[in-house]
C-alpha cells in the first residue's frame, strides 16, 4: 500500500489545479490537508470546495506544521525563492511552480539549501506529461528517430489588459519576465526535452502588445548540442492560441497536437521515413501504459521518486538549465549576439536577467 503523502498547497489560483488535477484523483497517494492564501474569499471557496480541513493565511504557520510532508509553491514568482528557501529549511518536500527563482544565482542557491535539508525540490514542468510528447521521447531515447535535424517550437497565446489588471502580472519586480518567463517557458522546456540542450542563441525580444514592462513578443534561433537548428518564436497577440512543435530527425519527424495549454497530449503526428521505421515504432508503442497528463502525470510522478527512491521526475538542475536559456534570450536581445550556453556566475546577467534599462529605471 502507498504512503499517503500530506500536502499543503500555497496559494490558490494555479495551486487549485495542482489540487483538481494532480492530487484530488490519486487519494492513495496524496491528502491536501491545508491551503494557504491571502484572499479571505478565495481561501473559504477553496477550502469548501475540496473539503481542506486547515485554512490559513499565514505560510510561518505552515512551516511549522509537523505532518505536512509535501508543500506546494503556487504563489507569484516574485515570492518562490524565499518561500522555497524556507520550506526546505523547515525539512519539507517542495515543488514550485515556474518560474523557480528570478536568476540563476537564486537557483544556485535554491540547489545548494536542496542539498542540505532533508527535503526535495520538485520545479514545476507539467507540459512533459502526456501520451504524445512521452511517445516521442520513447521513440528518440530508443534510437529509432536517428540524428535530430531541425525543430520549430511556438508558443501563439492571447493575453488582453483585463490580465495585466492583477497586480503583479506584468511587472520586473514580482512576474520578473514577460512571455518567455510565464508562457513560453513550458514549450521551449520540452523542445529541449525533446532534441537535447542548446550550446548557442541568437534572439529578439520586444514589447508590442500590451502596455507593460515586460516583454510580450519573442523570436529567436537555437542551435543545439547535437549539431541541430530550432526557431522559436512567442507572442501574447495570437488572435487563435495554439501551441505547437514540429521536430525532425533522420528517421522520423514529429509534430504535436496545437491545444495552447497541453501540448503534451496525444495526439502526435508520428511520420516515420519508411515501412521499417514504421514497423520499429510500432513495436515499441504495442503495449503502451497512459503516462498521465498534466499535473496527473507529475505529482504522481513524485510520490514515486519519493518513496521508492527513484529520481526526481523534474530537478531544479533543469530549471537551472530553462532560466539560463531566459538570461541569454535577454542578453542576446540587448546585445545583439549569440549567447553561448551553459552560463557561468561571471556572466553579466548571472545576478539577474532584468534588461539594463529596466533595472536602471527603478
Amino acid at each position: 500500500m502507498s504512503k499517503i503523502l500530506k500536502v499543503a498547497v500555497v496559494g490558490g489560483g494555479i495551486g487549485r489545479f495542482h489540487i483538481v488535477e494532480g492530487y484530488q484523483p490519486f487519494p492513495e497517494l496524496f491528502e491536501v490537508t491545508v491551503l494557504c492564501d491571502l484572499d479571505d474569499a478565495r481561501l473559504e471557496s477553496l477550502g469548501k470546495e475540496f473539503s481542506i480541513p486547515r485554512l490559513t493565511k499565514s505560510f510561518e504557520e505552515v512551516l511549522a506544521m509537523p505532518d505536512i510532508d509535501i508543500i506546494d509553491v503556487c504563489t507569484p514568482p516574485g515570492l518562490h525563492k524565499p518561500m522555497v528557501l524556507a520550506a526546505l529549511a523547515a525539512g519539507k518536500h517542495v515543488i514550485c511552480e515556474k518560474p523557480l527563482a528570478g536568476s540563476i544565482a537564486d537557483v544556485d542557491e535554491l540547489i545548494a539549501a536542496e542539498k542540505k535539508s532533508k527535503g526535495k525540490l520538485m520545479p514545476v514542468f507539467q507540459y512533459r506529461y502526456g501520451d504524445g510528447v512521452q511517445k516521442a521521447r520513447a521513440i528518440i531515447e530508443a534510437g529509432i528517430a536517428g540524428k535530430p535535424y531541425l525543430g520549430t517550437v511556438e508558443t501563439l497565446w492571447k493575453r488582453t489588459a483585463d490580465y495585466y489588471a492583477v497586480p503583479w502580472r506584468g511587472k520586473w519586480a514580482t512576474e520578473l519576465g514577460g512571455v518567455l518567463m510565464t508562457h513560453a517557458i513550458h514549450a521551449h522546456d520540452l523542445m529541449v526535452y525533446l532534441m537535447g540542450p542548446v550550446t548557442s542563441l541568437f534572439a529578439r525580444v520586444t514589447t508590442r502588445v500590451n502596455a507593460i514592462e515586460v516583454e510580450d513578443c519573442v523570436s529567436a534561433s537555437w542551435l543545439m548540442e547535437s549539431g541541430a537548428l530550432v526557431t522559436a518564436s512567442a507572442t501574447l497577440g495570437s488572435q487563435e492560441e495554439i501551441s505547437r512543435l514540429r521536430l525532425c530527425f533522420e528517421n522520423v519527424t514529429f509534430e504535436s497536437n496545437h491545444e495552447a495549454y497541453s501540448p503534451g497530449d496525444d495526439p502526435w503526428q508520428i511520420i516515420p521515413a519508411n515501412e521499417a521505421i514504421a514497423a520499429r515504432i510500432d513495436a515499441l508503442l504495442r503495449n503502451w501504459k497512459p503516462s498521465g497528463r498534466r499535473y496527473g502525470g507529475q505529482m504522481p510522478a513524485f510520490h514515486a521518486a519519493l518513496t521508492a527512491g527513484g529520481p526526481l521526475p523534474v530537478t531544479a538542475a533543469d530549471a537551472r538549465r530553462s532560466l539560463e536559456m531566459v538570461t541569454a534570450f535577454y542578453h542576446s536581445s540587448e546585445t545583439g549576439r549569440d549567447v553561448g550556453l551553459p552560463l557561468s556566475a561571471d556572466h553579466p546577467k548571472y545576478h539577474g536577467w532584468r534588461p539594463a534599462a529596466a533595472s536602471a529605471a527603478e
